[in-house]
């Protein structure tokens, strides 16, 4: 029998991406009361699936995205600041070659072929020179350093790359752990006392008078409940477009794009810790990015994705995609042979019109409904590197219906573990395994990485590594998973080796098999 919760929360948010989280967290630390509810484990889908990076999107430029990429930049360092242990600064490659044709449809290429047609399929160098000025100076770096050139004949940066290329110019961005970084978000959001539902489905919502009524589904236990709201927020990500037909039934003319965004991964393809960032022939661009010590990240693509039912694989033709791609740079061939690991992502675009996927833009749009009775705010598009602005966004809106709503405060305050500065990673390091000398120099960095000064909860009082119990390889333990269950919402071995971290990568099928039965049997015992 469905029963109905007596009290009524202000908010209930429907999705537990970065999106989700990120508005849950602000909600809360502006005193309202929060329900979360995720159908699948925190960051399953979209969020854990990008390119692990916080960047103003440099190519954007190109389609004159001034203000998103100029918020992304300042984004960054005021990111970083309070989230040192899971993102830090990268330099990114950029090689160049005179040579290089572009079949480019961007509004930048359009207007240099009217200007100058003898530019068509080209990106200049002065056009790039140009370009990396506005990315060094529209979001006021203070941390990051800014654009240096490189001569690839003498740089170590071009020992990996084909000879023809001569010349790079190098970077700054950031890397950060994406599905971590909604955990984290979902934890302060939980801490400031928003309740936080994992495998929690929304099978309907409706407006009774002045509230919406909300049936939800435990996916664990089978049962429902009703939960009353006086505000809701769809922030479903590639679901937003079918929460408004099929289960808060409210008209909206606005539409989503769903654009699949793939990867692969190779085993490590050169030494140094930068990151590449290579131009294609087609127009697009893609990164390979030094991944989890011993592997390398390519990605992504850009095509669009017909149903959000639908899972999103990185297919057999996107995979020749990137390894021919990647070719075209390093010295070395890569094929599917050399691929361990794929994974893909659908992206919930906000529907411009634009001609391609590609094209499409990254911003974000929100739109309140309140027409009916109770409002309901639908969230489309976005990225990780802008959650933080469009939740204060969301709280603009939200503020309209709630008089009094205290101002913004989510700016550098620091997620659980990154109370820290951002150059104090290796001295976190170094007192670790000085409190824990069982630890190797890896297995301390990963753990510092994860959970920044929380590295100590997680080990807790244990003097050899028989205290952390069962080792089910790769440096992950018992008291590890334990942890990941109790703090993080961890519910099977999928959700710890491949979002909380990404061991899977170590792991074989047994080792992960043995997780699953050893979080299963401690669920009943708790039980």
């Amino acid at each position: 029998m469905q029963s109905t919760d007596n009290q009524i929360t202000d908010l209930f948010i429907i999705g537990g991406g970065i999106n989700g989280c990120g508005i849950a967290r602000d909600a809360a630390g502006r005193g309202l009361s929060v329900t979360l509810a995720e159908m699948n484990d925190l960051a399953s889908a979209t969020s854990s699936a990008s390119t692990k990076l916080f960047h103003g999107g440099l190519r954007y430029l190109e389609y004159f995205e001034i203000r998103l990429v100029r918020e992304a930049l300042i984004e960054r360092e005021t990111l970083l600041r309070a989230m040192p242990h899971i993102s830090w600064p990268m330099r990114f490659v950029l090689p160049y070659h005179k040579d290089m044709r572009f079949d480019s449809e961007t509004p930048t290429s359009r207007l240099l072929s009217t200007v100058m047609p003898w530019m068509r399929g080209r990106r200049p160098a002065w056009l790039i020179r140009l370009g990396l000025f506005m990315y060094d100076n529209l979001g006021g770096r203070k941390i990051l350093p800014g654009t240096t050139s490189l001569n690839l004949r003498s740089a170590p940066e071009g020992a990996p790359l084909q000879d023809k290329f001569e010349t790079a110019y190098e970077y700054s961005d950031c890397w950060i752990e994406d599905s971590r970084l909604v955990v984290l978000n979902a934890r302060d959001a939980e801490s400031r006392g928003a309740q936080i539902m994992v495998r929690t489905e929304v099978t309907s919502a409706e407006r009774v008078s002045d509230l919406w009524e909300v049936s939800v589904r435990d996916r664990n236990s089978g049962e429902t409940r009703v939960v009353r709201a006086k505000m809701l927020i769809n922030a479903g990500g590639p679901w937003v477009g079918d929460i408004i037909q099929s289960k808060i039934r409210v008209n909206s003319r606005e539409g989503v794009r769903l654009v699949r965004g793939s990867h692969i991964v190779t085993p490590r393809l050169y030494d140094h810790e930068k990151c590449y960032f290579f131009q294609g022939e087609d127009g697009r661009i893609i990164f390979a990015i030094p991944y989890e010590q011993d592997f390398t990240l390519i990605g992504t693509t850009d095509q669009d994705h017909p149903d959000p039912s639908t899972k999103p694989v990185c297919t057999e033709a996107e995979q020749d995609y990137l390894c021919a791609f990647a070719s075209k740079y390093f010295k070395k061939s890569i094929t599917r042979d050399d691929v361990v690991w794929t994974y893909s992502g659908v992206r919930p675009l906000y529907d411009d019109g634009a001609s391609s996927a590609t094209a499409a833009t990254r911003d974000y749009t929100l739109k309140v409904d309140a027409q009916g009775g109770a409002p309901v705010l639908n969230v489309f598009g976005g990225k990780i590197t802008t959650y933080r602005r469009l939740a204060e966004s969301a709280l603009e809106k939200v503020g309209e219906f709630f008089p009094n709503l205290p101002g913004p405060w989510t700016a550098g305050v620091a997620l659980p573990g990154g109370d820290f500065p951002v150059d104090a990673v290796e001295t976190l390091k170094s007192d670790l395994l000085a409190a824990y000398p069982f630890l190797t120099q890896s297995w301390a960095a990963r753990l510092i990485r994860a959970y920044g000064t929380e590295a100590r909860d997680v080990l807790g009082d244990a003097k050899q590594v028989s205290d952390l119990g069962e080792d089910f390889g790769a440096t992950l333990t018992a008291k590890e998973v334990a942890w990941l269950m109790d703090k993080e919402y961890a519910r099977s071995a999928e959700d710890v080796v491949w979002r909380r971290n990404k061991l899977g990568l170590r792991l074989s099928a047994e080792q992960i098999a043995r997780i699953d039965q050893w979080m299963s049997e401690r669920s009943e015992h708790k039980g």
